[in-house]
């Protein structure tokens, strides 16, 4: 079957994408009852299209928050809770303490304290003499960073000083998705709030001159039926092997920009795919989550769980649909793939748009749940505004809408969206799935992935210096790219039997993709921190403060056993490339 990509294309329409923009635009979809009427309104658009959509209903932990305040010197200020905070309607009272925020690091979730605060605290022991009982004030976003290190330090409460006029709703838990057993430990303690700079630059005046505040918030909380829609596409020559694509519908409030342009995306791609689908060599799945942001991805991380056996032998690939077709987002400088899919991503823009992507690392956030089952995956943010055009409008960094700051707030409405960036970002959508889809093999080139765990390595041992020898990991890299580069050749030569080259592919994406991302066991789901390339690796560049610390010793044991964990992945890849030579 040799793929006709531009018969897809030129099928393509806006106009059955636009109308659901145009009907979420005054649909508000975060309250659980509101989520399952939205989806209920997808499937009926689905089936007017002749689709035919599997809807599931499983229950998953959700926190919405409802209402917040700070009192404050005799003021009240308007505030609202992340979702998971702490339920706590009467509210703490308690004296404030002001530490000022890395500014440039306000969206970090790192649990780096110096990335966090910079040169506001030196040690974990400064912050909990300062804190303890206290209610902690700074700049940035209630992220779980943020709040599990107040939470630590012995705070009663963390008042998170947004850097804009507006209030931006968020997370603040570690937990991704819903919880097991061992998660629910991690659940935060303490009331969180976000208060918008205007009122922020009052409580931190106000912080300097030892005064008290009360802060209180209300949030629902629970276990809810939350409705799942799936549409399969088959595919004619390998219909059990699939592409997912998928993005969420639940939203903060009306949520245009962020995500019911993502869900038309994905609307129009189930349209012209089926309409296509006998020219299909693999099947697509497109699925609508819920619970993405009042449950930290519950609905992607229980589409995981649930058909995590289907997953890791059948999904070639997931792509993520999050905030495109924006208000002037014309630049794809930060275009979230991994590496081994970049080669084909950068295709397919440059075809698109007639510029090459800029490549950003994707983060331990989105709907990114399937990590630790070990898909190759790519997009997640895609279009965004160019940096001159954000900083002529005096914006702040935001994580969605296309960088517009309206991201998270109430003012994500219909002026957010753009007909035209959406006309553009379906057809880049649509060009990727149908790589997947149709390419006798798969596009994945983990000779980039080979590359950039060989530049990791080098980094993370200029950084441990004489402390610690990475060179069996610097062999082992090596010996990788020499056997990928007798893979590949083989591939573009035809000389390796397609089926077997694509097994390799998959099973290679399993091995790898985890060892890059992920700290915890396969079919695990790690913290919601920021996540350091081979993360089981990258205590190498702390060695330095380990060692002042008196701890030089602990971590060169963490860093041994986080070699060993590496060394075999990659004897693990090496075996696999070996069996599709044969």
């Amino acid at each position: 079957m040799q793929p006709n990509h531009e018969a897809f294309v030129e099928g393509l329409t806006t106009d059955h994408a636009w109308a659901l923009v145009e009907h979420f635009a005054g649909t508000p979809r975060w309250r659980p009852e509101d989520v399952n009427a939205a989806m209920d309104n997808l499937a009926q658009r689905l089936q007017a299209l002749g689709i035919p959509v599997n809807i599931h209903a499983p229950e998953i932990c959700l926190s919405i928050p409802l209402d917040a305040s700070v009192e404050a010197g005799g003021v009240r200020y308007r505030a609202k809770p992340p979702s998971n905070a702490a339920n706590v309607p009467d509210g703490v009272e308690a004296p404030l303490v002001y530490l000022a925020a890395d500014k440039a690091n306000l969206r970090s979730y790192s649990k780096n304290i110096r990335d966090l605060f910079g040169d506001s605290v030196s040690s974990a022991q400064e912050a909990r003499a300062m804190l303890e009982g206290r209610i902690l004030v700074t700049e940035g976003f209630g992220n779980p960073a943020l709040t599990q290190f107040a939470e630590e330090w012995g705070a009663v409460a963390l008042i998170a000083v947004n850097p804009g006029v507006d209030i931006h709703w968020g997370t603040c838990t570690t937990i991704w998705g819903s919880p097991d057993l061992d998660d629910l430990p991690r659940k935060p303690k303490i009331p969180v709030v976000a208060v918008n700079a205007p009122d922020g630059e009052k409580l931190i005046a106000l912080a300097k001159e030892g005064g008290r505040a009360r802060v209180r918030t209300e949030l629902q909380e629970g276990w809810f039926e939350q409705k799942i829609p799936v549409v399969t596409i088959p595919g004619a020559v390998e219909p059990d092997r699939f592409v997912l694509v998928h993005g969420h519908l639940d939203s903060w409030d009306v949520g245009v920009g962020d995500n019911a342009t993502g869900d038309a995306v994905l609307l129009e791609l189930a349209r012209v795919l089926w309409d296509g689908r006998a020219n299909l060599r693999r099947s697509v799945r497109i699925a609508w989550w819920p619970g993405h942001s009042t449950g930290r991805y519950a609905g992607s991380t229980w589409f995981a769980d649930a058909f995590a056996a289907d997953l890791d032998e059948m999904c070639v690939a997931q792509i993520n649909c999050d905030s495109p077709g924006c208000r002037w987002a014309t630049s794809y400088h930060q275009t979230t793939a991994m590496a081994e899919t970049r080669p084909l991503v950068s295709k397919v823009i440059e075809a698109v748009t007639g510029t090459p992507p800029k490549f950003k690392r994707p983060n331990q956030a989105g709907d990114y749940s399937f990590d630790n089952i070990g898909l190759s995956s790519h997009f997640m943010l895609s279009s965004t505004m160019p940096d001159e055009l954000r900083a002529e409008k005096g914006y702040y960094a935001v994580s969605g809408c296309g960088g517009n700051i309206a991201w998270h707030t109430e003012n994500d409405t219909l002026e957010i969206a753009d007909r035209e960036v959406l006309a553009r970002d379906i057809e880049i959508y649509l060009r990727s799935v149908l790589a997947h889809a149709t390419e006798e093999y798969l596009p994945l080139d983990w000779r980039e992935t080979a590359a950039e765990f060989l530049a990791t390595v080098e980094r993370y041992q200029a950084a441990a210096g004489s402390h610690f020898d990475l060179t069996p990991a610097r062999e082992a890299t090596a010996a990788l790219q020499q056997a990928l580069a007798t893979l590949y050749g083989r591939i573009q030569s035809g000389s390796v039997d397609a089926g077997k080259a694509n097994d390799a592919l998959m099973r290679l994406a399993r091995i790898l993709v985890p060892i890059n991302f992920t700290r915890e066991a396969r079919f695990r789901h790690d913290p919601a921190y920021s996540r350091p390339p081979l993360p089981t690796l990258s205590v190498a560049t702390e060695l330095d403060d380990h060692a002042a610390a008196g701890q030089l010793n602990a971590a060169k044991v963490q860093l041994t056993r986080g070699m060993n964990r590496y060394l075999s992945a990659l004897r693990e890849a090496g075996r696999v490339i070996d069996g599709a030579l044969q």
